[in-house]
């Protein structure tokens, strides 16, 4: 049900014209609200608080859809970080509310968070510093484009003055959560690119024939199609289970398996678009942007690989298909 609604409300607001338009600097605030007054915001907030009660496993297809439509705002950040202050005192401030697990000090004091996602436009951000969970005004921070076309990402400085207490010690959750939530993210805009890439080579026509049916098309586009089935199969295992937050090894197989997809994925599509692939004009390049910018947030996949390499010899009478099938939750009886 709810999926189906946030899907209405992205046709009809997150045409690729408004994501466009939001990286040009336009305003996103009608998409927002949509979002924000459906009660969207809430799906993990508890029913006794006046929220949906949803489990993880039920947001998956809601993240992988913010994914297909390139979602220009920190819908998916600001959802999970009501469930990460779910202990603190201070409820969440209104306003867009993005998510870092990778804060640091800087040697003159500043808190540095960088290539913070949506960093561009996020009102406030949940960040992670050395495990202490830290709400942080973005309009008191200094903010630094990356300099890539059309990233909403930013690095954000913050004088320490204006950095207030620690709001709990369950810092590094915010880095589970923002990894899954990227990995749901590729897997949603690498399913959109592949539709595209299908469509396109149904419709191309060389030599009096769809180029679709050249056989050699064909192995790139079952190449491309396993990458996003096992991507998809990825994300949906980082929220499988019934935890209040992604757990490590799920998550880290889900980052790594999404990100590792990429490079061939993006690369494919372009390829078989050819020349026009590259235009400002098709929406392609909204995708594939996207895909090469959500796979380093939060750690690429050398990253998270080495994480699961770590685990997985630290047991080492326990073979990879045995240990792979201790992570994933069996189905009820």
């Amino acid at each position: 049900m709810f999926t189906e609604a946030i899907e209405k409300i992205l046709s009809d607001l997150c045409t690729p014209a408004r994501v466009r338009a939001v990286e040009r600097g336009e305003g996103a605030q009608a998409l927002w609200q949509a979002l924000e007054e459906g009660g969207f915001l809430e799906l993990l907030t508890p029913e006794i608080a006046d929220g949906a009660g949803l489990s993880l496993e039920s947001l998956a297809p809601i993240f992988l859809a913010f994914g297909r439509h390139a979602l220009p705002v920190p819908a998916a950040q600001s959802i999970a970080a009501r469930a990460l202050m779910r202990d603190c005192p201070q409820a969440p401030p209104a306003g867009m509310l993005t998510l870092s697990g990778s804060a640091r000090r800087q040697a003159d004091g500043e808190l540095c968070v960088p290539h913070l996602a949506y960093g561009s436009r996020a009102d406030f951000a949940l960040v992670n510093l050395d495990g202490e969970l830290l709400l942080l005004d973005c309009t008191q921070a200094r903010r630094e484009s990356d300099g890539v076309h059309g990233s909403l990402c930013a690095t954000l400085y913050w004088p320490d003055e204006t950095v207030g207490p620690a709001l709990g010690d369950n810092g590094a959750e915010i880095r589970m959560f923002n990894a899954a939530i990227h990995a749901a993210s590729i897997a949603g805009a690498m399913e959109r690119v592949l539709d595209m890439t299908l469509e396109y080579c149904n419709d191309r026509v060389q030599f009096g024939k769809a180029i679709g049916k050249f056989q050699a098309v064909q192995h790139q586009l079952s190449v491309m199609a396993e990458h996003v089935a096992a991507a998809r199969i990825a994300a949906q295992l980082a929220f499988a289970g019934d935890h209040p937050v992604p757990e490590l090894m799920t998550t880290a197989i889900a980052k790594a398996r999404t990100s590792m997809a990429v490079p061939s994925v993006a690369a494919t599509a372009h390829a078989l678009f050819g020349a026009i692939g590259i235009t400002e004009e098709l929406d392609l390049q909204l995708f594939t942007r996207r895909l090469h910018e959500w796979r380093i947030s939060e750690g690429a996949e050398t990253y998270w690989n080495g994480l699961v390499g770590q685990a997985l010899l630290a047991q080492p009478n326990v073979r990879a298909c045995e240990f792979v099938r201790q992570l994933t939750p069996s189905p009820a009886a």
